[in-house]
């Protein structure tokens, strides 16, 4: 809902072409940059990260005394 919000403020800006709209433009567009790095920051790699880590937690540790000699 943010990210929507957010796209639905600032698109008109980037797309308007009145007075005063080269310099909010220049505000406007890493706002954007911003917003959508985020959502897909959000949507994407940190539950790609949270997964790696959970499983490599979960996963059971071996006792030296369960480890075989190699011969």
């Amino acid at each position: 809902m943010t990210f929507a919000t957010m796209s639905l403020g600032l698109v008109p800006i980037l797309w308007s072409t009145g007075t005063g709209s080269e310099i909010m433009k220049r505000i406007a567009a890493p706002m954007v940059g911003g917003i959508v790095t985020s959502f897909i920051l959000e949507l994407l790699i940190y539950p790609a990260i949270y997964a790696l880590w959970r499983e490599r937690e979960l996963r059971p540790t071996r006792s030296p005394d369960e480890v075989q000699a190699p011969y």
